[in-house]
């Protein structure tokens, strides 16, 4: 759903980056608060959080890379809003969502630089919100048991892709460069990108489950999931909590095995996904949205369209930028948080100072 230059005018897409801007800003003080768990195992937060954030987004990127179809001539992607909110938190996830954006604007002309925030709004804040928004709701109202969390990440996923088309029809009905019927766009982008939804949904929902089979204190959204088990007295009174012995998966080890499945799904299943437009593409040019669309001001960087300029074969072409993708996103992604982080922690100590400090003029 990469919105190209051209489809909504200036003032509107000037409008959507500065909303983009502030949704960024006010998410990365959001995030400092849900990077500042301790790293029990009880508990999200800590240290790991900053490489495990900036490990989703480039997961997100990796997967954004395998268009499945959806219909004849059609084709959608993961947006990974719902994904992203779900595992490191929905500020966390916004900027997650943010950083895989740029970095297909500007390193491989996906997405237009002049729509840069509108792309933002609607794939990075629209997703992650609404997805979020459903999901903490029907986490609280199901049974705390993990099908009931991957359910739950089934339905925000579906709902968070046509929300995201909506939002785009409405960034559409205020500032679109072609005289389409705004009822047109909608009800076309609705339909193909609830199909699409489906997709985002199975995709969201097993990944979701992946990670918490083996660590699901490291998911955000099931916190206080993993409990220790209590011995109980018939009458239900409990004895004592029991302990496990037994040492839970690295983290790092989980971190390693998932950046070698964004490295083999951007490397070399990438090559494999389906060559049809995706939605917006579709409904663009069977509607003649695109009638005014302009050429990208990067096409003529060294990976545009994900191909590694001046490598003759197709496929090792692909599977470089795709590489090249994820190792920069992951880069990125992991300095913000680390950043953040940091931040977090000054904050902390500098509160700790104060109080300290009032203390000891108490005393």
């Amino acid at each position: 759903m990469h919105v190209p230059d051209g489809f909504i005018d200036a003032p509107v897409s000037l409008a959507a980056g500065a909303v983009a801007a502030t949704s960024v800003a006010v998410a990365l003080r959001g995030a400092r608060r849900e990077h500042g768990g301790t790293s029990h195992a009880s508990s999200y937060g800590g240290d790991r959080t900053a490489p495990l954030a900036g490990l989703v987004a480039a997961f997100v990127f990796a997967v954004q890379m395998l268009n499945f179809p959806v219909a004849a001539g059609t084709s959608g992607h993961l947006l990974g809003g719902a994904l992203a909110a779900i595992l490191v938190g929905p500020w966390t996830g916004v900027l997650c969502i943010s950083v895989v954006l740029l970095m297909q604007g500007v390193l491989f002309a996906d997405g237009g630089l002049t729509a840069l925030g509108v792309n933002i709004s609607v794939m990075a804040v629209v997703t992650t919100v609404v997805a979020y928004a459903i999901f903490r709701p029907l986490v609280k109202l199901l049974p705390r048991r993990r099908p009931s969390v991957t359910a739950a990440a089934f339905v925000a996923a579906l709902v968070s892709v046509p929300a995201a088309a909506a939002a785009f029809t409405l960034l559409y009905a205020l500032g679109g460069t072609t005289d389409v019927p705004v009822g047109t766009v909608f009800t076309a982008m609705v339909g193909v990108h609830t199909l699409i939804g489906l997709g985002e949904a199975a995709i969201t929902a097993l990944t979701v489950g992946a990670v918490i089979a083996v660590r699901p204190d490291l998911v955000y959204g099931a916190q206080g999931l993993a409990r220790p088990l209590e011995l109980r007295t018939p009458e239900g009174a409990v004895i004592e909590p029991v302990v496990s012995t037994a040492a839970p998966r690295s983290a790092r080890r989980i971190g390693a095995v998932g950046l070698v499945a964004a490295l083999a799904l951007a490397g070399f299943v990438s090559y494999y996904a389906s060559t049809s437009p995706d939605g917006l593409e579709k409904v663009a040019h069977d509607k003649g949205i695109d009638s005014k669309a302009e050429d990208h001001a990067a096409k003529d960087s060294p990976l545009a369209d994900y191909q590694v300029e001046d490598v003759g074969d197709e496929r090792i072409s692909g599977g470089l930028a795709g590489v090249i993708g994820v190792g920069a996103t992951l880069a990125v992604g992991t300095g913000v948080f680390v950043v953040v982080r940091r931040r977090r922690a000054a904050e902390a100590s500098r509160a700790s100072s104060a109080s300290s400090g009032s203390s000891a003029e108490t005393a």
